[in-house]
């Protein structure tokens, strides 16, 4: 069987990236080099953090995935983003109402982009 467990993200600067990461998913690498970064979340989802110039073969360009982050309610989609934007993040979309859910985007410094969200059968 066929399972979706990791994902590999194009980045200019893994050790830069990881700064950032370690703070949005409030927690340390598991490996920590140069070229490469790796995380393992407590769902165990593996997200890597890799040097562009290093992929074989090479990527089109460092950004361009959008990952989403599921909330527990409005109100810590409000609080993730104040956090967020204090990092310096580049707002793409300010806390809004979707027809899914309550979201808002963000960019990081390679372009991905990072998308919280509360869907809208959960209104509070």
């Amino acid at each position: 069987m066929r399972t979706l467990n990791y994902l590999l993200l194009a980045v200019r600067d893994p050790l830069r990236s990881a700064e950032l990461y370690s703070k949005l998913l409030d927690r340390e690498p598991v490996e920590k080099a140069p070229t490469f970064v790796l995380y393992v979340l407590p769902t165990g989802l593996k997200l890597g953090l890799w040097l562009a110039d290093e992929m074989e073969p090479k990527p089109n360009a460092a950004g361009g995935v959008e990952i989403s982050f599921s909330e527990d309610s409005k109100d810590a989609v409000r609080a993730t983003f104040e956090a967020w934007t204090k990092l310096g993040l580049k707002v793409l979309q300010a806390p809004t109402d979707m027809d899914f859910g309550f979201t808002f985007l963000v960019e990081d410094f390679d372009g991905h982009r990072l998308r919280p969200f509360v869907l809208a059968d959960n209104p509070q």
